[in-house]
């Protein structure tokens, strides 16, 4: 894993320079090593900073020149079919190798068989910027699922018009041009989604590259600081319509074995590095998959790690232990104060460069710290909820909107009102005294969640509502207008795909990509680890949309197929228990360890002064929740991360 950074300028700037300090500001994203590469006569420049993980030499030094001298590569990520892929080229091409590295392999791959081609024959997580010097093209490449970032765009005007692109908005923000106006619009996205969706970025100009897709400026592009779009090489929506369309047909014994192969495969290609390697253990079903199928692979005890915190309702550290007991596997657990969590706080503007607010950033921060102390990478679960029909709201959504769709409008909206009239905590006492209830942590938060969408006109309208933190994000972000998104305006044509099908897929093109893969992107590279997530092989994803959804989703069972697999590695009784997710008590802290801070970031004058948030709204909210009448953990979060990012940006 690793940092990358360049720019394209029609200036004499000092080129070294620069690329020097945009390389120094993502240097925690590879410490290892670092260079640079400039074509004076081109105008391109690249930097990289190394996280040594695969062929330690000086022979993995990048920027990489190809063998020809054509191409020139700074890349982040790894190929874990490289060894593969490497053996395909000696086969038809007569190649003589620097070294070991993937990123070797890539270069040449590209020499050989051109991007698209390659594109479509390696397997992996990667993000990188490729110099072709016979036609003048730069090449930018974000791999399938979106695992690795790349923020790109121009800056300037006239002939100091510079092209950036880097892994973090820290390194272009360095470079003299980059202008730094702040996109109000994504403001209010960020205020709906917990973070700002794909292409867009805080700034005006600048975006981020989709999954799937990459980006090609020529000679007149650049010269012209023109900007096309960019194409896709790999599409989910066009995975899970075919899967869909052309479903598995043997027998339910046989998807199994296959599908559990399958997984082993990954792990196997997951597990090589030529550093110490662990994994994430929460106890619940995707990460004690992964770490089950390691455990099983691998002659001695593979490296776990867990966090718990005292706070009951936010604790799986109990769960995990008892699986890795049973697994035999070499677990580190730590209990989380308060006070450490509290402390990660004042960081999270400056590891995530823009507002972003989902609060399982702080946890995911934590255990990536804890894991560092001893392993350089550790796997981890992500994608399993989105692949196996795992989220609450897939099981629930479809039955509560044909029961509600039949009561009248007006009829559900009282109902939502009676509801939200009784504040969370209530909630949470009256289920104490309903077993059926008293299973599912934070009720009064759910209630108050359900009642949010009562109003909704249909299906989708429900799920929308459901995903979305302020529901008219345009009336607290002043002068906003919320631009489109793969929920909105760029939302994909699904017909073929049944309600459960169609939220599986629009959360993992916007919720997975852009929240839960950020999020753990920035919380471990920040402390310089790298993680992999078997279940983003996209090997896997093919195969698994073409399973029946009679096998993920079984007589109300979430992940029926992945957990019938797991229970191979580790005994039921383990594992079944409400989800709990990976989260932390922020509400209770607004109204304790973090009142002041949020209220000098939220006084009413500061926000009037700075002018971005109707005040009269935000404070509203902010008596509500310090009075327990309401619970807004939530909106009030995403107004909090905004704040302390505006005022460290």
């Amino acid at each position: 894993m690793c940092g990358i950074c360049g720019f394209y300028s029609k200036s004499s700037l000092e080129f070294d320079n620069i690329i020097s300090k945009m390389n120094l500001a993502i240097s925690h994203r590879g410490p290892n090593n670092h260079g640079t590469w400039n074509d004076n006569n081109s105008g391109i420049v690249m930097g990289h900073q190394r996280l040594s993980v695969i062929d330690l030499s000086p022979a993995g030094h990048q920027p990489m020149k190809s063998n020809s001298g054509r191409f020139i590569l700074t890349y982040n990520g790894e190929i874990y079919n490289h060894l593969e892929i490497r053996k395909e080229i000696e086969e038809s091409f007569n190649v003589k190798w620097k070294g070991n590295s993937d990123t070797e392999t890539l270069l040449e791959a590209i020499e050989f068989w051109g991007v698209e081609v390659t594109l479509k024959k390696i397997v992996g997580m990667f993000a990188f910027g490729l110099w072709d010097k016979k036609i003048r093209t730069l090449t930018l490449v974000k791999d399938r699922l979106g695992e690795k970032p790349l923020y790109f765009g121009w800056q300037g005007k006239g002939v100091n018009k510079v092209f950036l692109f880097g892994s973090e908005l820290k390194a272009l923000k360095i470079h003299p041009v980059f202008e730094g106006v702040i996109n109000r619009n994504a403001v209010a996205l960020q205020l709906r989604h917990n973070c700002i969706p794909a292409p867009y970025s805080i700034y005006k100009d600048i975006y981020k590259l989709l999954p799937g897709n990459f980006l090609q400026l020529n000679e007149k592009d650049l010269k012209n600081g023109l900007l096309p779009r960019s194409k896709p090489y790999w599409s989910l929506v066009d995975i899970a319509i075919n899967g869909v369309k052309r479903p598995l047909t043997s027998n339910l014994k046989d998807i199994k074995d296959e599908l559990e192969q399958l997984f082993k495969a990954s792990i196997k290609q997951q597990m090589i590095s030529d550093v110490p390697l662990g994994a994430f253990l929460s106890g619940g079903v995707d990460s004690s998959t992964i770490v089950g199928m390691m455990q099983n692979l691998s002659s001695r005890p593979i490296k776990t790690f867990t966090i718990g915190f005292n706070e009951q309702n936010y604790n799986e550290a109990n769960y995990a232990k008892e699986v890795s007991k049973h697994l035999g596997t070499d677990h580190t657990e730590l209990n989380v104060s308060s006070q450490q969590a509290l402390n990660v706080i004042p960081k999270l503007p400056l590891l995530y460069d823009e507002p972003f607010s989902d609060s399982s950033q702080i946890p995911t921060i934590l255990i990536s710290e804890l894991a560092k102390k001893n392993v350089t990478v550790s796997l981890s679960g992500d994608g399993g909820d989105e692949l196996f029909c795992g989220y609450n709201r897939y099981i629930k959504s479809n039955t509560l909107w044909k029961n509600l769709s039949l009561l009248p409008l007006p009829l559900r909206k009282g109902l939502g009102s009676i509801i939200e009239s009784i504040p969370p905590l209530t909630w949470d006492k009256l289920s104490k005294f309903l077993p059926i209830l008293n299973r599912y942590p934070n009720f009064g938060d759910k209630m108050h969640k359900g009642a949010n969408v009562l109003d909704s006109g249909d299906l989708y309208d429900f799920y929308y509502k459901l995903v979305s933190h302020w529901q008219n994000p345009t009336e607290v972000v002043l002068n906003s207008k919320e631009p489109n998104t793969f929920l909105t305006g760029f939302k994909p044509k699904l017909k073929e795909l049944n309600n459960q099908q169609k939220m599986m897929v629009l959360d993992c093109i916007s919720y997975l990509s852009d929240d839960i893969l950020v999020k753990v992107d920035r919380a471990a590279m920040s402390t310089s680890l790298e993680t992999r997530s078997p279940f983003l092989d996209h090997r896997i994803v093919e195969y698994v949309w073409k399973i029946p959804q009679k096998y993920k989703l079984r007589n109300g069972q979430s992940k029926w197929i992945l957990r019938e697999i797991l229970y191979k590695y580790v005994p039921k009784k383990l594992i079944e228990r409400p989800k709990m997710g990976f989260a932390a008590p922020i509400d209770t802290w607004l109204r304790g360890p973090l009142k002041d801070w949020a209220e000098s970031l939220l006084n009413e004058t500061r926000l009037r002064q700075e002018g971005y948030f109707n005040s009269d709204i935000i404070r509203n909210k902010w008596d509500e929740h310090l009075s327990g009448k309401k619970n807004w953990q939530h909106h009030l979060w995403n107004v909090l991360m905004f704040q302390s990012w505006y005022n460290t940006k």
